[in-house]
């Protein structure tokens, strides 16, 4: 996530604009069906699952056709895509890129990007190709929290125009809105003060775990607010507290049976793997072991 964070701080420069205050767009849940249901509540597994692509990106910079077709071959049935250099699409158009995701058997759901450029651009394309959401990565932590309480205006503004356009938006946690902030946390406000019906959450249980708090408190507090989740196991020989420390799902400290079916119990719908951290291991061969563990992960 350290080079995420450096990523976003250098991203203007590759067309992508400073990761400020960000928001996007939402589709009507009652539109959403129950095939969209990432779990199968009968036999207690996954029934498809996704990859952010960030965890392959120097793969995807190099040849994001061949490792498209890679990730489909490995079992990931669903894509959440990041905006940088060549946009969320890979230089192509919209309808291009669904269709490489058509032939590869792929639903492309998501996409984090930069939701204070261009947004009404931005949900239109991804409307027209019936993506679920655009999500807003990363704000950056807060000096204040009136900041935060514009934020929350942002999102809602944001969502509305996303809503217009067919898709729903949605924010993606790090650590520091869990981190109390003038006798507050952040999080908190940001749940309690985006309209549903224009604001969702991506609960990244890496980063909620890193901050000190407990991912089923959240999940069980705010039901039907964390549609999407990432899924991002923590090594266990590096200290809590470090944000660098991601691993091979199923070999770190989180309890993903659990986590997994009070997601789903809660509302949860899309299972989003991630890793940023390697050790004696490339991103496409952990990326394979990611979606191995998921296949036969029953909880």
């Amino acid at each position: 996530m350290k080079d995420r964070r450096k990523f976003i701080k250098i991203s203007a420069a590759m067309g992508l604009g400073a990761f400020l205050p960000l928001q996007f767009c939402s589709q009507k849940k009652e539109e959403q069906t129950t095939q969209e249901t990432l779990i199968s509540p009968e036999e207690g597994t996954l029934a498809s699952f996704g990859i952010q692509l960030w965890s392959v990106k120097d793969n995807m910079f190099e040849d994001h056709v061949k490792t498209i077709k890679s990730l489909a071959s490995y079992g990931y049935n669903q894509i959440e895509g990041f905006n940088a250099g060549k946009g969320i699409f890979w230089g192509m158009k919209n309808t291009e890129f669904k269709t490489l995701m058509d032939d590869n058997g792929l639903d492309f759901i998501s996409s984090h990007t930069n939701t204070f450029e261009n947004l009404e651009r931005q949900a239109a394309e991804a409307g027209e190709i019936g993506m679920k959401y655009l999500i807003n990565p990363y704000v950056g932590p807060q000096k204040s929290m009136d900041d935060f309480k514009r934020l929350a205006d942002d999102f809602n503004k944001q969502g509305e125009i996303c809503k217009q356009n067919g898709i729903r938006f949605a924010y993606h946690n790090h650590g520091y809105t869990f981190e109390e902030l003038e006798g507050q946390i952040p999080q908190e406000y940001l749940m309690e003060n985006t309209d549903p019906d224009l604001v969702d959450f991506e609960l990244d249980l890496y980063w909620v775990h890193t901050a000190g708090h407990d991912p089923l408190e959240w999940l069980a507090k705010y039901p039907n607010r964390f549609p999407l989740g990432h899924v991002k196991d923590k090594d266990g020989s590096v200290d809590r507290t470090e944000p660098n420390g991601s691993t091979v799902i199923g070999t770190g400290v989180l309890d993903f049976s659990t986590m997994l079916k009070t997601g789903r119990d809660n509302g949860m719908k899309y299972f989003i793997v991630e890793q940023e951290r390697y050790v004696d291991i490339e991103p496409m061969k952990a990326a394979e072991k990611n979606a191995s563990y998921l296949k036969s992960l029953v909880f």
